[in-house]
């Protein structure tokens, strides 16, 4: 077995290896037999299977879901087998986990899309050299209705009902389609169909992971280990990280973007980022925490921001928020929009906000304008519905700390 944990071809003991997994981890079901896994996978110089399902539900992914990513580049370092699966056949469900109602099923057209992207984020946390990708209509697609009927046998209601989600929607009498039913039921056979040794998932998950112990056992396998990690709250540090609210990390963002918004992480939630968006070991985590709160997150935005663009454009990102933020310089080089108006009085503010690209909505700009967050030539706009009159002069417009356009304002 290949080590790439220690650098040399001696692998780590069980134990070493324990050590390195329990890092970030929030459960191991059951931890003993990690470690007979481990120990077996020693002796006969055999990689573990190590599982982890991914809904292409949608197209960009979040630091949030790096956490369980770099729990599974863990194990690839290990020198285990690492094998994400493409639920491109339980999109069609649509997973009901923390659902208050039934999920819109993904069109085909959705889901090979979305998964396209997926594969190309992934390489940004893993070693996809070392990665196998596989989909599961390959095994779930060819079962007949009888196999379905057998599997489906192993499960009770009252089982299912025991998932939080469905009994809260059951006791509030929302509805819950059958299909919905279906979801753990697929994803515990996918651990049947590769014969997986450890699947991974956020603690949301721990119902549909134990449902694959239970479809192993009844096929006679060996059941998987169930290993959880914690859901990483967003940047308000409070709610879960979600594109929807607007308080996500995403790995895509531009490297200015990405180092900001972790600059804006509070001090008690920055360590968290730190045990579970990055690989820095613990005992240097200790040390950070003796520094002054800004400094250590200094270490946290660039460490994240290099992780995903590299040392240069994370140092270039430093810099800026910097001159930008910290010194309330204004940045070289700003892009310069022409708009036009067929109006001799102008547009309103918001409409300016949205014509130069610096929010994505009306209603985005009104909000902006209305919390204080925009200045116009270094004066603070609060009316959202302000006259901007044509000019031919170039006029300087910022949004928040870090967003900032020039634009000449025409009259047609």
């Amino acid at each position: 077995m290949d080590c790439y944990y220690t650098g040399v071809n001696t692998p780590p003991t069980a134990d070493q290896q324990l050590a390195r997994l329990r890092r970030g981890a929030a459960e191991i079901i059951v931890e003993t037999e990690l470690r007979a896994k481990l120990e077996r996978s020693l002796k006969t110089a055999t990689p573990l299977k190590v599982k982890l399902g991914l809904d292409p539900t949608a197209p960009d992914l979040h630091l949030g879901h790096t956490v369980v990513l770099q729990k599974l580049r863990d194990f690839q370092d290990l020198g285990h087998q690492v094998i994400i699966i493409i639920g491109d056949f339980t999109g069609m469900i649509g997973d009901p986990t923390g659902r208050s109602e039934t999920r819109r099923p993904l069109t085909w057209d959705d889901i090979r899309e979305n998964a396209e992207t997926y594969k190309a984020q992934l390489g940004k946390v893993l070693d996809m050299a070392r990665t196998q990708v596989r989909f599961n209509s390959e095994w779930l697609g060819p079962l007949t209705f009888e196999q379905i009927i057998r599997e489906t046998a192993q499960l009770t209601v009252a089982r299912i009902l025991q998932r939080e989600d469905f009994a809260a929607r059951y006791a509030a009498g929302r509805p819950i389609s059958l299909h919905e039913f279906l979801y753990p039921l697929a994803q515990g056979y996918d651990s049947v169909a590769l014969g997986a040794d450890v699947e991974l998932g956020g603690t949301d998950q721990t119902f549909n992971l134990l449902v694959g112990r239970d479809l192993q056992r009844a096929h006679g396998q060996d059941p998987q280990v169930a290993l959880t990690v914690p859901i990483l709250q967003g940047l308000d540090g409070v709610q879960k990280m979600s594109k929807s609210l607007g308080n996500y990390v995403g790995i895509n963002e531009p490297p200015a973007d990405m180092y900001g918004k972790l600059m804006s992480v509070s001090d008690a939630l920055m360590f968290r980022y730190f045990e579970l968006a990055t690989r820095v070991p613990e005992d240097e985590i200790e040390k950070l925490r003796r520094l002054h709160p800004m400094e250590a997150k200094k270490r946290l935005a660039r460490t994240v921001t290099a992780m995903y663009h590299g040392e240069s454009e994370a140092a270039e990102a430093e810099a800026g928020f910097a001159r930008v933020v910290q010194r309330k310089e204004v940045p070289d080089n700003i892009e310069v929009v022409k708009i036009a108006t067929p109006y001799d009085d102008g547009e309103p503010a918001w409409k300016i906000l949205v014509q130069t690209g610096t929010v994505p909505s009306n209603s985005e700009g009104r909000r902006q304008i209305q919390q204080g967050a925009v200045e116009l030539d270094g004066v603070r706009i609060l009316d959202p519905n302000q006259k901007v009159k044509p000019s031919a002069l170039s006029r300087l417009l910022q949004v928040g700390k870090r967003k900032f356009r020039r634009f000449v304002l025409e009259k047609e």
